[in-house]
This record gives structure tokens, C-alpha cells and sequence, in this order.
């Protein structure tokens, strides 16, 4: 797999020599040249509010800094991404331009404020929406951003009845369907994740003397292997290379421990029982090694 290949920076230290503005305009110059091909001076006065001749100089800067990225066509008047492209910034990058197209898709981006112009017809595999107090939300950003310790309501699966909890929020999480807060819990006295869709009321907040660094699983990251199914042919093996992008047969995942259970389970890893390579494709290479992390956490609260 090929990885995304940048220009380098013209100045040492990413400095470009220009404001955050200038720059912001640059990486929309240089994700429309590399997304659709072209651009020209009204796609930059839409888009920002600009005068004709500021879009000048913006497109002149950014041949200034990536002289062999476009050429002018005439016949269109419209600047066109030249044959040997290369981008100039991450934001570019394959992975913003997937993410952009999901998140406007999904009406969590504005059209307006994403850098697509003209959309491929896009769509996702629905999932239910985990609903999320709003005033919960912002409760417990505040705990976290004032290090309070805040007293809740808690619908646990292990309960058949809310209880009171005391908590010390330190760290939110998402792990693919819910968000999290991560939290001290004053009654069983250990961190822990709680799902904020759960929380059912919230009071009594008051400063807290808990050190979020206590946090072992949190601070703790991992590296997961993953490999294909050892009984798996060698085409689907390589296939399966191609879809994780897998080196040497591997390939390497970061987690933090506090993360292992989700992680797991989302990958169908979460066992270490016999499974038909067919249904469960890839493996976890090294999960000796994990194997005591792994029995170390749990669901969460």
C-alpha cells in the first residue's frame, strides 16, 4: 500500500513564513487541486468571502510554494492539477477527504464548511444513534476542564435500579458505537468507563483531589498484531493484507488498555476460543503477551 507522499516544507520546522488564515486558504487550494482536478479564483471567494484580487494572491502564493502542482488553462480559465501532483498538506490526505465525505453525509459537517465542492454519490451502513443528554454532555466537559468530582445517577448493566455514583471525570472515549467518560468511581474505587447515555442525573459537583495520571489502563497503550487466519489460503491471506494494510503478513495497531475490551470485540477478537477462519478472519498475532492486560479489563461500568 502505497503511503500519501507530501511535498516537503519549504522552511524548516513546518514554517511556512504565513498567517493561519493565508494557510487555511492554501489547503483548500490544495485539497480542490488534488479532489477535483481544478480550481479557480470564484471557488476561493465563495468559499471565504474574498475579494477577486486576494484569490489572486493566494493562488499565486501557492504555486509560489508548489510551482509544479498546476498550470493555468486558458480555454477554461480554471487552474488544473498537473500531471505529477503531489500534495502539499495533510489535510489533503485520502483519509480527511473519506472522513469529510462520511461526516457531511451524516449531517455532522455542514456542506459549507467542508472543502468538497462536488461530492461522488456516498453513502454508510446504518447504526443506530446512541442518544446523548445534551446538558450531560456539557456537565461533564466541565468537570473534566475544572477537575471537578460530580455526583450521578448511573443505569449500569449489572443493576436492575439506578445508582448514586461519585465520579472524577478526567477523559472522554468513543469506541465505535458509544461514548464514554472516563471516570474515578468514588464507590468502587478504581477508573473506570461509563456510558453517558447511562448517566441519568447529575448534582453536587465539588472539587476534586484525584490525579487523573493514577490511570494506569488510560496511560497504558498497547500494540495489537493482527495477522491473517493462520488456515486462511495465501489469495485470501493477501487480500486481507490489502484491506488492513498489512506489511510482512502484519500489521500494527496502538490501543490503550483502557480501550482493549472495545477494540476486541470489535475486531470479533474478544475470545480466544476455535472460531472458522471463514467467519473470523484475522488473528491477534501477539495475544500472549496481551493476555494479561486482556484479563485486566473488563465491559467497563
Amino acid at each position: 500500500m502505497r503511503d500519501e507522499q507530501f511535498l516537503p516544507d519549504p522552511k524548516p520546522g513546518n514554517a511556512r513564513g504565513v498567517s493561519w488564515g493565508l494557510e487555511h486558504r492554501l489547503q483548500f487550494i490544495d485539497f480542490r487541486l488534488r479532489w477535483e482536478g481544478r480550481l479557480n479564483r470564484t471557488d476561493l471567494t465563495e468559499h471565504f468571502g474574498l475579494s477577486t484580487p486576494q484569490a489572486s494572491l493566494d493562488i499565486a502564493k501557492y504555486a509560489e510554494l508548489a510551482p509544479g502542482n498546476l498550470s493555468y488553462d486558458r480555454s477554461s480559465r480554471t487552474y488544473v492539477a498537473a500531471e505529477e501532483f503531489r500534495p502539499l498538506f495533510p489535510r489533503s490526505s485520502a483519509r480527511r477527504y473519506l472522513a469529510e465525505l462520511l461526516a457531511t453525509k451524516t449531517g455532522l459537517l455542514e456542506v459549507a464548511a467542508s472543502f468538497i465542492g462536488s461530492a461522488p454519490e456516498v453513502d454508510a451502513a446504518p447504526s443506530p444513534w446512541r442518544a446523548v443528554d445534551e446538558h450531560t454532555v456539557e456537565a461533564i466537559v466541565k468537570a473534566i476542564r475544572q477537575k471537578l468530582a460530580v455526583t450521578v445517577s448511573y443505569q449500569s448493566m449489572s443493576s436492575s435500579e439506578p445508582t448514586t455514583r461519585r465520579l472524577s471525570p478526567h477523559a472522554l472515549g468513543y469506541d465505535g458505537f458509544r461514548w464514554h467518560v472516563r471516570a474515578y468511581c468514588h464507590k468502587r474505587e478504581r477508573f473506570s468507563d461509563f456510558v453517558l447515555a447511562r448517566i441519568l442525573d447529575m448534582d453536587r459537583f465539588e472539587l476534586s483531589r484525584v490525579d487523573p495520571r493514577l490511570d494506569a489502563q488510560w496511560h497504558t497503550v498497547l500494540t495489537l498484531v493482527l495477522a491473517p487466519h493462520a488456515e486462511l489460503s495465501a489469495a485470501k491471506k493477501r487480500v486481507l493484507e490489502l484491506d488492513y494494510g498489512m506489511q510482512n503478513g502484519e500489521v500494527k495497531l496502538p490501543c490503550r488498555q483502557a480501550f482493549l475490551y472495545y477494540t476486541l470485540r470489535r475486531l470479533g477478537l474478544h475470545t480466544n476460543e476455535p472460531v472458522d477462519p471463514v467467519a473470523q478472519q484475522i488473528t491477534l498475532k501477539n495475544r500472549d503477551e496481551l493476555q494479561p492486560y486482556i484479563d485486566a479489563v473488563g465491559a467497563g461500568a
